[in-house]
């Protein structure tokens, strides 16, 4: 049996101290990040600088002994492989050029084209292969085809996913085409990241609290079916993560409906309600509020603990239920995980 923490933990395994990772572990809330930044210019030279990229993913190994190191990368460089034109703009986040149409749609680069653009990411997952310490789990992650596309139709981030839900209604074929390209090419980039070292694979839907009903079914559950299916079978073994973020009670049955091995939960349910409803159904992650690793002392520390006694009775990761914050205290990051395995 394997002895790293997180792959007992996804094969259903109970612990007596769950494993610890966080989403965005590796981020400006280091000082040692924010020094690679800007030795690399940017944030899109970092993450296609290969030994840059690979160096931001230890550092928090280094610095905290985390049980997995997350691949460092954006789930907006499918886009980019797609054809469409990606930068940052400074304070303000991302920017794309869009696909609002049917022909759009049919315009962007195939599947089969991606990994020329992707190939530095792949070689960042070759070098963690040899620098993670042994008993650390290496994650790789793509953006799930929904959130993705909606970034793709509006040209960045969005409060209410609007231009994607306009565009879903005014066109259903042509969107669903547009997710259906995004599902492939997710396929493609998740199975090549396997092949490169990633011993598990996450799907972030980071938008999926938007979907609704028959949408949710068709454009969150299904995609994110079809990528778990297809990699089972090319990569048998390999366990699938899904976080479909602020789901609600779409959270029950997600990983039967979907196949995944495991569910991440973000903060907005209780870890006592999703025991008892989602971890039945095996193995989940989560789901401390990234703002306790701000705010700090005696809450951070409790909250910590309820959490770790909520889900101790079947298989948890710990970790937060949304991505640290640029703001976090790195030493809060260290009571964490304190109250985690004290």
């Amino acid at each position: 049996m394997t002895q790293k923490t997180i792959l007992r933990a996804l094969a259903g395994e109970r612990l007596p101290t769950p494993p610890v990772w966080m989403m965005r572990q590796a981020g400006r809330y280091l000082p040692e990040y924010r020094a690679t930044r800007e030795q690399a210019g940017d944030f899109l030279s970092l993450c296609y600088n290969p030994d840059l990229a690979a160096e931001v993913t230890l550092q928090p190994i280094r610095r905290y002994g985390f049980d997995a190191a997350i691949l460092f990368a954006d789930i907006l460089l499918i886009p980019q492989a797609l054809g469409l034109d990606l930068w940052f703009a400074t304070g303000e986040g991302p920017r794309l050029s869009t696909v609002t149409t049917a022909a759009e749609v049919g315009q962007l680069n195939s599947v089969d084209a991606i990994h020329d653009t992707l190939s530095p990411i792949y070689q960042t997952l070759r070098i963690l292969s040899r620098e993670l310490p042994r008993e650390t789990t290496l994650i790789g992650f793509a953006g799930a085809p929904w959130t993705v596309a909606t970034y793709m139709i509006a040209g960045r981030g969005t409060p209410d996913q609007g231009p994607a839900h306009a565009f879903k209604a005014a066109d259903r074929a042509a969107f669903a085409a547009l997710i259906h390209r995004v599902t492939l090419a997710t396929i493609e980039y998740l199975s090549a990241q396997i092949e490169a070292g990633a011993e598990v694979v996450k799907l972030f839907d980071s938008w999926a609290g938007s979907l609704q009903g028959q949408d949710f079914d068709d454009f969150s559950l299904e995609p994110a079916r079809q990528i778990i299916a297809a990699l089972n079978a090319r990569h048998p073994g390999i366990p699938v993560i899904a976080f479909p973020r602020e789901a609600g009670l779409r959270y029950v049955g997600f990983a039967r409906a979907t196949g995944a091995d495991c569910v991440a939960l973000d903060n907005s349910v209780s870890a006592e309600w999703a025991a008892a409803e989602v971890q039945k159904d095996g193995c989940v992650q989560g789901n401390l509020d990234p703002r306790l690793l701000v705010l700090g002392g005696d809450a951070l520390e409790s909250e910590t603990r309820r959490i770790v006694g909520a889900f101790s009775q079947g298989p948890h990761i710990f970790n937060l239920g949304h991505g640290i914050t640029p703001d976090a205290d790195p030493d809060n990051v260290t009571r964490m995980l304190a109250a985690i395995r004290s």
